[in-house]
């Protein structure tokens, strides 16, 4: 009996134990199994008492899910980076296929921003802020709208290219992807702070809300930044409706457009045939002055005909791959005339920086010259100020903060600036276009260009006809500049006349006298071929 009563107990006192350790080792296994909260640190959290809100452990970085996001964030930004250098390099030098016709500064300020952006998302990744959603989704919107204007826009859609197109929908995903990500990091912190702590922390230390005010004025210099350049772009499709007067011709291997446009008829009235007079300007376009005045050429019978040629970069023409020199420019415009038709015979008359380009054309195609007219010619030894690296820096960095539109916007708004005023008038200097092309200009000016202008010097057809004007006001500012008119009145051994205009600036045309001037230089040298 007593066995029985003693064995009794302790098989019943047995059994619930047994059973009691097979559950509890059951829900050991089921608690250490990964799942979706396995901790970074998993010795503070085991406790059934709930922890400080201050704990370290307490953080959205306990879920996979945030974890495997910041990864993704840190790979974007990487790949980001990777396309941003490629794109600051085509600016100097152009990668095979990553030519645009365009600027180029326009994609490279969308991967400007899509690098911020995901720079500032992994600097304050832990500290999602209501804020920083909102303007993500108005920063998505802009830049919804940006790609629509780029792709729908003929024009845009031609300049930009697919390097543009893949830039501006890389910074779309990458705002929502901003978006998504502060909005997942905000659930995860909400989670692990009401599974550890109890409920959901709404208060912020001082560091946190330091983090959030700069996070928050990041992200709206961001969105301020998309909406300038949204206006930009809108002006940019605005221009686009102006037609150019001539034609753009297919030229390198078709790689980008130039514009010509020629004027008037090939012979006078008795059906003599007559030189063409070739334009090229100075430091703007032809277009900004000597269009107005070649017309006014032709109706006073001073001239018969006329053309000019945009050089890359400026009013209607695409910009070429970098690097362009001189020589590469005058190949490009070459190829144009003859894809027009245009042979010539020709009078060249070029003003300022211009000059470079026409001596170039007459030495390799002296026979079509009959004659040149230089306005206040650059010497070659001025082209050590147009290649000087501070100018070069200062050009960069102006093409750069050029997609802002911060004095195309307000010229527009408040000036009363034109579709010619931006495309190839006195706003021209403020396009994308215009600085690339000067950029490109100044980034070879003392080398390779010098070299193509030495090698032209040297094979100058000497009895070619030349006229000098140069600018009396030049003269008195620049105790160099007479000298170097004197040099440059050598360049052939036909000087007919050296004219200094007192009164004219460095555009001899836009005074009286300085037409005149021009104007009679160029009957002398049309009428007497």
């Amino acid at each position: 009996m007593n066995k029985l009563w003693k064995a009794g107990p302790e098989t019943h006192d047995d059994s619930p134990r047994d059973s009691l350790d097979l559950e509890g080792h059951d829900r050991e296994e089921t608690t250490n199994a990964p799942n979706e909260h396995t901790r970074l640190l998993p010795n503070r959290v085991e406790s059934t008492n709930y922890l400080s809100p201050d704990d370290p452990a307490v953080s959205p970085y306990n879920l996979w899910s945030v974890r495997v996001v910041r990864y993704l964030t840190i790979l974007f930004t990487i790949l980001t980076f990777v396309w941003w250098t490629i794109l600051l390099i085509s600016a100097f030098v152009t990668p095979p296929g990553f030519h645009t016709r365009g600027s180029g500064f326009f994609s490279f300020s969308y991967t400007s921003l899509a690098l911020a952006n995901l720079l500032f998302t992994l600097i304050f990744f832990a500290i999602p802020s209501k804020a920083v959603q909102i303007l993500s989704i108005i920063m998505g919107g802009l830049l919804l709208v940006d790609a629509v204007l780029l792709i729908s826009v003929e024009k845009t859609r031609h300049e930009e290219g697919w390097v543009g197109m893949v830039s501006v929908l890389w910074a779309l995903l990458m705002a929502v992807w901003t978006l998504l990500t502060d909005r997942l990091v905000a659930w995860g912190k909400s989670e692990e702070e009401e599974r550890l702590t109890g409920r959901a922390e709404t208060r912020r230390t001082l560091g946190q809300w330091t983090a959030v005010l700069i996070s928050t004025i990041s992200m709206v210099l961001l969105a301020l930044a998309v909406l300038l350049t949204f206006c930009t772009l809108i002006l940019r499709a605005l221009d686009a409706g102006l037609a150019p007067p001539g034609k753009l011709y297919w030229v390198d291997g078709d790689k980008y457009t130039i514009h010509v446009y020629c004027h008037g008829n090939h012979t006078d009235s008795k059906g003599t045939r007559l030189p063409t007079v070739l334009f090229e300007g100075g430091e703007g376009t032809v277009e900004d002055g000597l269009w107005q005045f070649a017309n006014t050429a032709i109706q006073n019978g001073s001239i018969s005909r006329y053309c000019f040629v945009d050089r890359p970069g400026l009013a209607w023409s695409d910009t070429a791959p970098s690097p362009l020199s001189a020589g590469m420019a005058v190949e490009a415009v070459s190829e144009a005339l003859t894809r027009a038709g245009e042979v010539g015979p020709w009078v060249l008359a070029s003003a300022g920086i211009g000059s470079i380009y026409s001596r170039i054309l007459s030495a390799r195609y002296s026979t079509d010259v009959k004659g040149i007219v230089l306005i206040d010619p650059l010497h070659e030894d001025y082209l050590d100020d147009v290649g000087s690296p501070g100018r070069g820096l200062l050009l960069w960095i102006r093409g750069i903060i050029s997609p802002l539109g911060l004095d195309r916007i307000p010229g527009s708004l408040l000036k009363g600036r034109t579709k010619e005023d931006r495309v190839w008038g006195k706003s021209a200097y403020q396009t994308g276009k215009f600085l690339f092309a000067k950029l490109q200009e100044n980034l070879v000016a003392d080398t390779l260009s010098k070299r193509d202008l030495a090698s032209s010097t040297a094979i100058q057809n000497p009895d070619v006809p030349l006229n000098l004007i140069s600018s009396g006001v030049k003269i008195r500012e620049d105790s160099g500049w007479e000298e170097k008119q004197r040099d440059l009145s050598h360049l052939t051994r036909k000087l007919q006349h050296w004219d200094i205009v007192n009164e004219a600036p460095h555009q001899v045309w836009d005074t009286h006298e300085g037409r005149d001037i021009i104007e009679k230089r160029l009957r002398e040298l049309v009428y007497a071929a």
